[in-house]
């Protein structure tokens, strides 16, 4: 038996941006009695990706416990506009991604303006911000509201427990498996010990595995380690960790306001070496412009080549769309004017935590005070002194989110880590990246890089459309924990594609069904991976909960055929459509070629019960996974 314990911790939600940090730390006494709880699955992080895990699982009848310090991005990190691909409105998201999505926009619906806009209302649009880097944006509240009354009928039960502000501080191992964690409230300092038979791994910045021995990278691998393009060219940089950023939301009042907030410490610092500026170099990526070069934004005209003014990049209410209910427009702040460089996040002390997170408050106060007074302003004097920084849309006294926006933390060393030449175009010929057996879901963003310091190298380049096997769930060696968040078996550069929105919410729901699975079959995850036809019996589990397996564009979660023709892609292949991203599910077949197609499939009945008539695909489909 191996325990783990540390003495002190940090409460990020305490962290002042003046004055001393250190009141933020914690400690611990591990002497003090602890509370004993039990459930069959322990979920710790409440973020995208443990929401979806303890959701998932408690559908499938288990006992679950969250453990949730702070929320995650979409809530308490505040980025509230969400980054998601072309294709979202119809597929790339699962079942319950759509039904939060929905949600959170029902709330705006009753609030929307019936006035045509573009030929549809405010309503049909659906997009409270109305911005261009999303389909959905809105308010951080919304979206909380909204994840608790989805989780409402399981916590009322008591088969879902949810512990609010509460952090894991120790952790006991026997040999490959978790036995138990203890947790310490943030707020109470109570004391709680876990024990389960499953343990997910939730956390921003990977905690436990760090806690409880689990084999994890961090940083920025090399090429001899990846053969990745991009990859550090000699050797591991550690402090290769992508940027965090505390957000904010500024409301424009009209231009004989003034707001300025007071000058934080160390403005001149992290303005002039930031810098804080508009002028971004694009990397041809899909995100700020698409050209490779340098970008110049403005806050309220749109310039040459972008894709609009800043002020509507990520803007969470477009207050023209709900007259009588928004007085303003409120705009939420995610730029790389306010990312924080200057440490990683990872692998420090509480007090190296306490003190780099200060100064990440203050990069972004900064930002706030630059552009109220210093920003070029093409109509009078620079600086929009009338932008009102809103601390009521984080519920901060400070404005800023309640936890910095986490891009990469500690990542497993799994059972399978996806690369950089899986996924990025220059790569990938055909419409879709790197082919994975055993997927258990999808995703698609291009690869991202918020760079730390000038040891980087990183890269900025689009993807194709991509899976996420369940490999890179599974630790190669500790038997009973799940990675469920941006944890996951990832490099360096392909965390900058999987770390997103929908691509979290998968994860840590296909974590939850992995761990609800094993339990019901009485194998280990790592087993399930590796027995074909057991793999394949999870896969129809992933499906029928409503997560696509591979890209059927053409196939959205709410078709009657979803589960059917995933199942026959991902057991059988293509059938000659590997050049689309579309089933074609009306195209006919004729008895030879459906023959052909069930030789190459791979643990089903290769029966066909259609007769000698040409049959749809999808009808194809849906008898050959009724056999």
């Amino acid at each position: 038996m191996t325990n783990r314990e540390v003495l002190s911790l940090l409460d990020i939600m305490r962290v002042p941006a003046e004055g001393n940090p250190l009141p933020a730390i914690v400690a611990v006494d591990h002497q003090a009695a602890a509370s004993d709880k039990s459930c069959e699955i322990l979920v710790v992080g409440g973020g995208m990706g443990g929401v979806a895990a303890a959701w998932a699982a408690a559908r499938r009848g288990h006992s679950v416990c969250l453990l949730e310090e702070t929320g995650g991005q979409m809530t308490s990190q505040g980025i509230a506009a969400l980054d998601e691909h072309g294709h979202i409105e119809t597929f790339g998201g699962t079942r319950s991604y759509y039904e939060l999505c929905n949600a959170i926009r029902s709330n705006y619906q009753k609030l929307a303006d019936s006035k045509p806009v573009d030929g549809k209302t405010a309503s049909e649009l659906l997009n409270p911000g109305n911005c261009w880097v999303s389909r959905l944006a809105f308010e951080p509240i919304v979206a909380v509201n909204a994840i608790n009354e989805l989780l409402s009928p399981w916590a009322d039960s008591g088969q879902l427990r949810v512990f609010l502000r509460t952090k894991v501080a120790a952790a006991e191992t026997d040999g490959d498996r978790v036995i138990y964690v203890k947790a310490i409230n943030l707020d109470d300092s109570s004391m709680l010990r876990f024990s389960f038979q499953y343990i997910l791994d939730a956390t921003e910045l990977g905690d436990l595995l760090s806690l409880t021995g689990t084999e994890y990278v961090v940083g920025a691998e090399s090429v001899k380690q990846t053969s990745e393009p991009h990859a550090q060219p000699s050797e591991l940089k550690p402090r290769c960790v992508q940027s965090c950023t505390y957000t904010f939301a500024l409301e424009r009042r009209s231009a004989d306001k003034n707001h300025r907030i007071p000058k934080p410490t160390k403005y001149e610092h992290y303005r002039d070496n930031q810098p804080y500026s508009l002028h971004i170099h694009v990397h041809g990526g899909e995100i700020y412009g698409e050209k490779t070069g340098w970008l110049e934004y403005h806050l309220f005209e749109n310039m040459s080549d972008t894709k609009g003014p800043l002020w509507t990049y990520r803007r969470l209410v477009d207050a023209s769309q709900f007259p009588n209910h928004y007085e303003h427009d409120l705009t939420m702040f995610n730029w790389p004017g306010n990312d924080y460089r200057d440490l990683p996040l990872v692998d420090q002390s509480p007090e190296i935590l306490a003190a780099a997170l200060q100064d990440a408050k203050r990069v972004s106060l900064g930002f706030v005070y630059w552009l109220q007074t210093e920003v070029p302003n093409p109509h009078g004097a620079p600086g929009f002194p009338s932008l009102l920084l809103r601390p009521d849309v984080m519920a901060t006294n400070e404005g800023l989110s309640k936890h910095p926006y986490i891009r990469e933390c500690r990542r497993i060393k799994a059972v399978k880590t996806t690369r950089e030449q899986d996924v990025a175009v220059s790569h990938q010929s055909g419409p879709r990246a790197s082919h994975y057996d055993d997927s258990v879901g999808v995703g698609w963003y291009p690869i991202d890089i918020h760079p730390v310091n000038q040891d980087e190298v990183g890269t900025s380049t689009r993807t194709k459309p991509f899976q996420i096997p369940l490999g890179a769930l599974i630790p190669i060696r500790v038997e009973n924990l799940i990675a469920a968040n941006k944890n996951i078996g990832t490099t360096h550069i392909t965390n900058g594609c999987y770390r997103l929105h929908p691509v979290e919410w998968n994860i840590g729901e296909a974590a939850g069904l992995v761990a609800a699975f094993a339990l019901e079959e009485d194998a280990m995850p790592k087993t399930i991976h590796e027995d074909k036809s057991l793999l394949r019996s999870f896969q129809q589990v992933v499906i029928t909960e409503g997560i696509p397996l591979s890209w059927l564009t053409d196939v959205p979660v709410w078709s009657p055929h979803i589960v059917a023709a995933q199942w026959l892609v991902m057991a059988a292949g293509y059938d000659g459509n590997e050049g689309s991203l579309k089933f074609h599910s009306e195209g006919l077949l004729l008895k030879e070629e459906r023959a052909a197609w069930l030789q190459r499939a791979a643990g089903i009945n290769h029966n066909d019960s259609c007769g000698d008539v040409a049959v749809g695909r999808a009808v194809f489909a849906s008898a050959v996974f009724d056999e």
